[in-house]
């Protein structure tokens, strides 16, 4: 379901995704099956997104951007892809930042450029994540701090 509001120009989408009004997404990127994104979103070119992914409204995607499956982006998550930005200052390849497989992203965190957030992590809601972040680990504040650990086959904390 593609909303008629929406102005998508990839082929690349998969099966049973939904794609809500005022989201943009260029033709590029690469989303798979089961996914929703929702409102107000927008992911550029190199942007690859794979299955039952939730990206929430306000969220952009920069080239450079890898999603696993299953991953959860909570509303106005911020996502960078360039150390030194600089107007019409372009460099010849943007950093590569990955979401593991599982992951929760909460409410505006902010993701620098670079960095890997591990497999079924989360990130708390307004956390700055300066670095990589371990498989399983909950992190939250600024700079992201490491206070525990998520269970990979439970809704419950360490």
């Amino acid at each position: 379901m593609i909303h008629s509001l929406s102005d998508v120009h990839s082929n690349n989408i998969g099966n049973g995704t939904k794609v809500w009004q005022f989201s943009v997404i260029l033709a590029g990127a690469k989303i798979g099956d089961n996914c929703n994104i929702c409102a107000h979103t927008f992911i550029e070119n190199e942007v690859i997104i794979g299955n039952n992914v939730t990206i929430k409204s306000g969220v952009y995607l920069w080239d450079g951007i890898v999603v696993h499956d299953d991953v959860f982006i909570g509303p106005n998550a911020t996502f960078t892809n360039d150390k030194k930005p600089r107007s019409k200052q372009y460099p010849d390849q943007f950093l590569m930042t990955t979401i593991g497989k599982g992951a929760s992203i909460g409410a505006n965190a902010t993701i620098l450029p670079g960095v890997n957030l591990g497999d079924y992590c989360m990130i708390g809601a307004g956390s700055v994540v300066t670095k990589d972040i371990p498989p399983y680990s909950i992190v939250i504040g600024n700079p992201a701090r490491v206070i525990g650990t998520t269970l990979e086959n439970s809704k419950q904390y360490l």
